[in-house]
């Protein structure tokens, strides 16, 4: 009896799955990456995807917007290991976004079923001082208790960007905060309570593997005004290193880029342990160095991505260089966004989007690597 032969692979690579909310900036930055994707894979992309169209064939590479949530839903995709996709695969909804971070306010509080209490032992050195909530009255008690030591920061888990954070710095605001978040949401996701830190440096560090293309990085994020004044992710400049973490440590990196590198590792190995069924081919983590209201220095992993953000369009443009020159070792890349009609529009290699969303109003995006990039065998 002759053997069956193995199943075909795809030649598509797909911007897929999409929220159906997605605005024009977000589908051209799906669409950016995807395409860039494709010609580091040796691949076409694909635009328009939907699998109801192509049930007969093997599942494309797929470029999510989001991290899938689940394995048996994401194994319908043909999304069975890291390999498949470009982000991550979380067994819950909680897992993927801020709320892993930082433990429970008490013993008694509520949480999910598939919540791992160990978790916030793990990371406690490596974390700013916070609490995690699945109750209003639960992100009361742990609002309090922060507010004895100065102000704090309320963070909804899936917010991006910066978008939809609060800080306060007494009870009534806590309350007035509190009575503005979705119940329905925070039983579903959970609601961070965080110290607030001034002067702060938020730090990115990262790893992604594309075929046989692995790289690592550590950078710094900025801030910018968007169009309605408020300060929200300005963009990266990365020092990305061509393979693992051990790669990125063997560069002249200062202290601090070696002390987020640290964090981001020790972050990824606890929650690893904690949820093992989690896979991701792009690992990203922000890390704040600042003070807090007494004045002290403190840095903490803020939250984990498992999923195309805004540092990726470096992260591809570094893979990029790096295929094209196989005795480089490390690439400087970046990403910018900016707002309103006045932002220069980005030189055409760089080019994501500029014009009118629908969402955020005039917005620029781009990204690539530096002219001064380095390299060396």
């Amino acid at each position: 009896m002759k053997k069956k032969p193995p199943p075909a692979e795809s030649d598509l690579v797909v911007a897929y799955p999409r929220r159906a909310n997605a605005s024009e900036h977000e589908i051209a930055s799906q669409e950016a990456l995807a395409s860039r994707l494709a010609a580091l894979l040796g691949r076409r992309f694909k635009p328009d995807y939907r699998p109801s169209r192509h049930r007969d064939e093997p599942p494309p590479y797929y470029v999510p917007d989001r991290t899938l949530i689940g394995v048996v839903r994401a194994a319908r995709l043909g999304i069975t290991r890291a390999a498949d996709l470009y982000g991550g695969v979380a067994p819950h909804s909680f897992v993927a976004g801020k709320a892993i971070t930082h433990g429970l306010p008490d013993l008694r509080a509520t949480a999910p079923k598939a919540w791992v209490a160990d978790l916030a032992d793990a990371l406690r050195d490596v974390v700013l001082t916070g609490y995690t909530a699945f109750t209003p009255q639960d992100a009361e008690t742990a609002g309090m208790r922060l507010l004895k030591h100065g102000r704090l920061r309320i963070k909804p888990p899936e917010a991006t960007a910066g978008r939809g954070q609060v800080v306060v710095r007494n009870a009534a605001e806590l309350r007035t905060a509190l009575a503005d978040q979705s119940a329905a949401a925070m039983r579903r996701l959970g609601l961070v309570l965080e110290e607030d830190l001034e002067d702060v440096a938020t730090y990115s560090v990262g790893w992604a593997r594309v075929g046989k293309m692995e790289i690592s990085y550590v950078g710094t994020q900025s801030l910018t005004p968007d169009n309605a004044g408020i300060p929200v992710y300005g963009g990266s400049e990365l020092r990305l290193a061509r393979g693992g973490f051990d790669a990125l440590r063997a560069l002249e990196l200062d202290p601090r880029e070696r002390q987020a590198v640290d964090m981001a590792c020790r972050y990824d190995t606890a929650v690893s342990t904690a949820y093992p069924q989690l896979f991701a081919s792009r690992r990203n983590y922000d890390v704040a160095f600042g003070r807090n209201a007494s004045g002290q220095d403190r840095a903490g992993v803020l939250e984990q991505s498992w999923r195309a953000g805004g540092a990726s369009l470096a992260e591809l443009s570094a893979m990029q260089a790096f295929a094209l020159s196989p005795s480089m070792a490390s690439v400087r890349a970046a990403t910018r966004e900016r707002y309103g009609r006045d932002a220069p529009k980005p030189i055409p290699q760089h080019l994501v989007f500029h014009g009118e969303d629908s969402a955020v109003g005039h917005i620029s995006k781009s990204g690539g690597v530096l002219e001064d990039a380095d390299g060396g065998a």
